[in-house]
């Protein structure tokens, strides 16, 4: 559900307001994804560039659990080889409703290196869709990047 409401000068401002427990296990990446856009923002307008990752990535986490979302931090993704399961110490930053991965960044640009970790993620853990966020910009919409393996849209 989108709500508008005034906030103190007046203005007009999103509030995305989504109770997933109401959902359960029927929640769609989708439906993750734009509440993950949603909190990103907020963090982003509260904070602002210039942080290290650990701040912003403790800040999301915190909106996306307000949001009512179960969240996986530094959650570890082992490695599959000929049927042997190997720790080779990869960590998804944020593990959303076990669906949606979130890796964040406060970087100056993102780059190829970014987007081949999080699809490596992504097919690691049969997860659909990820984002990679980097903080580090004057505008977060040019920070966020949608990542999908095989969603159905």
């Amino acid at each position: 559900m989108v709500k508008r409401k005034a906030n103190r000068e007046g203005r007009k401002e999103r509030k995305v307001s989504v109770d997933v427990r109401c959902f359960e296990a029927t929640v769609s990446e989708n439906e993750v994804g734009k509440v993950v856009v949603d909190r990103a923002l907020r963090v982003h307008q509260a904070l602002g560039p210039g942080l290290l990752e650990s701040a912003y990535e403790a800040c999301l986490c915190y909106e996306l659990r307000d949001a009512g979302l179960h969240v996986d931090v530094q959650k570890a993704l082992p490695v599959v080889y000929k049927d042997v399961k190997l720790d080779c110490g990869y960590r998804i930053d944020l593990l959303v409703e076990s669906k949606v991965i979130i890796e964040v960044k406060a970087v100056d640009g993102l780059n190829d290196v970014h987007l081949a970790q999080i699809l490596t993620y992504l097919k690691l853990s049969d997860c659909k869709l990820g984002f990679l966020i980097n903080f580090n910009v004057k505008r977060i919409k040019e920070g966020i990047r949608r990542v999908v393996n095989n969603l159905e849209e």
